[in-house]
Parts: C-alpha cells; sequence; structure tokens
C-alpha cells in the first residue's frame, strides 16, 4: 500500500512539473497581417447633405391660418402652381370697402370735371377729387399686392420635394412650407474645416459614407468651393456632384472622405500595428523582428510604409504588452 502511494505522489509531482515547463515554454501567440501593396489616399474628411442641384424653398410672407393645401406631394408643377393659400377674408373685405370708395370718388370727380366745365365749380375742387381717386386706387394696388402674398405658389417648375403645411395650421413669416426642386442631378453640401480647405479643388475624388447604405461604395466629385467661409464655425462650404445613378434620397446626411493625394503601388498596413515608429515582424521560426519604418501618408484605418517594408512581411497586430525582439511566438491570422 505505501509503495502504490508512493507512486501515485511521485506522478502527481512529475505532473505538476510539466504543466509549469508547459505554461512557461509555450511561445505566445499573436495575431498577424499581411503588408500589402495598393493604393495609399491622404484624405480630407467633411458632413454634408444632399441636396437637388436646383431647387427653391418656399415660404410665406405673412403670419396666418392655412386654409387650402394641394394634394401635389411628389408631383411636377410649373412655376406659378398654387401650392397654399392663406385666410384672407379680412383683406377681401378691405378690398370691397376700397372699391366701393373708388366708385365713388370717381363720380364725385366726374361731377367735379363737369362744373368745372361749366365754370360753376373750381379747379381746387376738382384737382382734390382727382386727389382722392388716385389715393384711393394706390391704396387698392397695395391692397391686391397683399392678397398676394396670401397664395403661395411654386417659385420655379420642378417636382413638389416636400410640403410642411397642413389646412388650419399658423404659417409664420419666413416659414418654410415647401420645397421645389429637380430630383436630379443631385449633389452633397459639405462643410470642410478652414485647415483642411488650402488641399482642397474641384475635381478630386470622393468617398461617401451613408447611414442607409452600410458598406456601399458611393463616390462624388468636387464640383465648387465657396469663396467665403463660415467666421463662426469656421467652415468652407463644399459642393460635391453626385453621378445620376447614385442611390442617395434628397435629405439624406453623409460622410465624405475627399481624396487630396493618392500614391498607387504603396506599401500599407493597418495603423495599429506601428507603435513608437516601428512594426514587429515574424520572420522565419516565428520568430519575432522589430523593424523601425517611415511613415507616409496616414488614414484613419491605414498607413503608408515607405521605407522599412518591401510588402508580403507578416505584421504582429496588435502588439502584445511585454513582446520582445528574439521572442518565439504562435502565429494567427487577425480578425
Amino acid at each position: 500500500m505505501r509503495r502504490t502511494s508512493l507512486i501515485a505522489l511521485v506522478l502527481v509531482a512529475a505532473l505538476g512539473g510539466a504543466g509549469v515547463w508547459y505554461a512557461t515554454a509555450r511561445p505566445p501567440t499573436v495575431a498577424t497581417v499581411e503588408a500589402t501593396r495598393g493604393t495609399a489616399a491622404e484624405i480630407v474628411y467633411a458632413s454634408g447633405v444632399v441636396e437637388p442641384r436646383r431647387w427653391a424653398k418656399v415660404t410665406s410672407l405673412v403670419r396666418e391660418r392655412i386654409v387650402e393645401i394641394c394634394d401635389c406631394e411628389g408631383e411636377a408643377v410649373e412655376a406659378g402652381h398654387l401650392l397654399a393659400r392663406l385666410d384672407d377674408s379680412e383683406i377681401r373685405a378691405k378690398l370691397q370697402e376700397l372699391e366701393a370708395r373708388r366708385v365713388l370718388a370717381s363720380k364725385e370727380l366726374q361731377r367735379a370735371a363737369d362744373l368745372f366745365e361749366r365754370r360753376v365749380g373750381s379747379e381746387q375742387a376738382w384737382e382734390r377729387s382727382a386727389a382722392e381717386l388716385a389715393q384711393i386706387e394706390a391704396s387698392l394696388a397695395a391692397l391686391k399686392e397683399q392678397a398676394n402674398d396670401h397664395l403661395i405658389t411654386a417659385p420655379i417648375a420642378g417636382q413638389v420635394l416636400r410640403l410642411d403645411a397642413s389646412v388650419g395650421e399658423i404659417a409664420g413669416e419666413g416659414e418654410a412650407l415647401a420645397w421645389v426642386g429637380n430630383p436630379r442631378p443631385l449633389e452633397v453640401v459639405a462643410e470642410v474645416n478652414e485647415e483642411d480647405i488650402p488641399r482642397v479643388r474641384p475635381g478630386q475624388a470622393v468617398l461617401l459614407r451613408a447611414d442607409a447604405f452600410p458598406g456601399q461604395p458611393l463616390s462624388a466629385t468636387v464640383a465648387s468651393l465657396t469663396p467665403k467661409g463660415d467666421p463662426v464655425l469656421k467652415t468652407y462650404r463644399v459642393r460635391l456632384s453626385l453621378p445620376d445613378d447614385t442611390p442617395l434620397f434628397i435629405g439624406m446626411s453623409v460622410d465624405a472622405n475627399i481624396v487630396v493625394r493618392d500614391v498607387e503601388n504603396a506599401v500599407v498596413v493597418p495603423t495599429t500595428a506601428v507603435v513608437d515608429g516601428a512594426v514587429f515582424v515574424v520572420g522565419p521560426g516565428d520568430v519575432v523582428e522589430r523593424r523601425p519604418v517611415t511613415v507616409g501618408i496616414r488614414g484613419l484605418e491605414t498607413v503608408q510604409v515607405t521605407d522599412g517594408l518591401s510588402g508580403g512581411e507578416r505584421i504582429v497586430m496588435p502588439v502584445p504588452d511585454g513582446l520582445k525582439p528574439g521572442d518565439r511566438v504562435g502565429v494567427e491570422a487577425a480578425s
């Protein structure tokens, strides 16, 4: 019985020692990616909104209740098409009153003219009647212009892109009631920070990203730059032309990456693989080498390596704490 117990104790001790040796001698596992060759692009970031290239915002010039609205959202209309009508009952009452006064003033003027011709009335009376009639007619013309302000019409021919008015609501002065424009072509109106605007110019390619189309490549081209920037926001407006077959909708928000410089056949590695100006390369026998590199174009996810790598090397990413040159590692592909 003692001999059996002794053998068992020896086996347990041996197994424990083997476990310690395995834990300490087993090489650490690292994830690697390959240094690849491709196009390195330097970008300028901007955010913007998709808009028609030709469109108009329709607003009210007066504050009044909406009494009529067209059933024309999404339809093509001509310039002058009635979109909404505001309550003009008060103005129409004033127009009727002025019209009655105009008729009476016309008769008074005719009577004064007849009396003046027969040398019965005075010239002053005739001039006074003429002035009164002219004043009433001027008031009529001004009131008719005010009445026209109660008719909200399309300023240009195009599609009614959106109606933001309902019968019974109060239209405020300057408040947008509708948008009319051409659904194609479209553009992105973006804002670029003032420190980046010197690098942006017409004709540059733009890569777009929209939440509505995740993972789908979307393209645009820089069309124009607004000469004057916003001194408060410190941004400049940049217009990006969209292709006719773009899937983007009017009003969508997008992130824009304006390509200001690109290099073909460049060695590219993930940004996180470069630590303190160097990368860790897994060489023959899975031994790690620290290799200093020179970085060129920096992107959000990748960087260009101009010196130190030729492409095809296995690069450790991410770099684990405590990794040293000469360490032997186990290798797995990075996610």
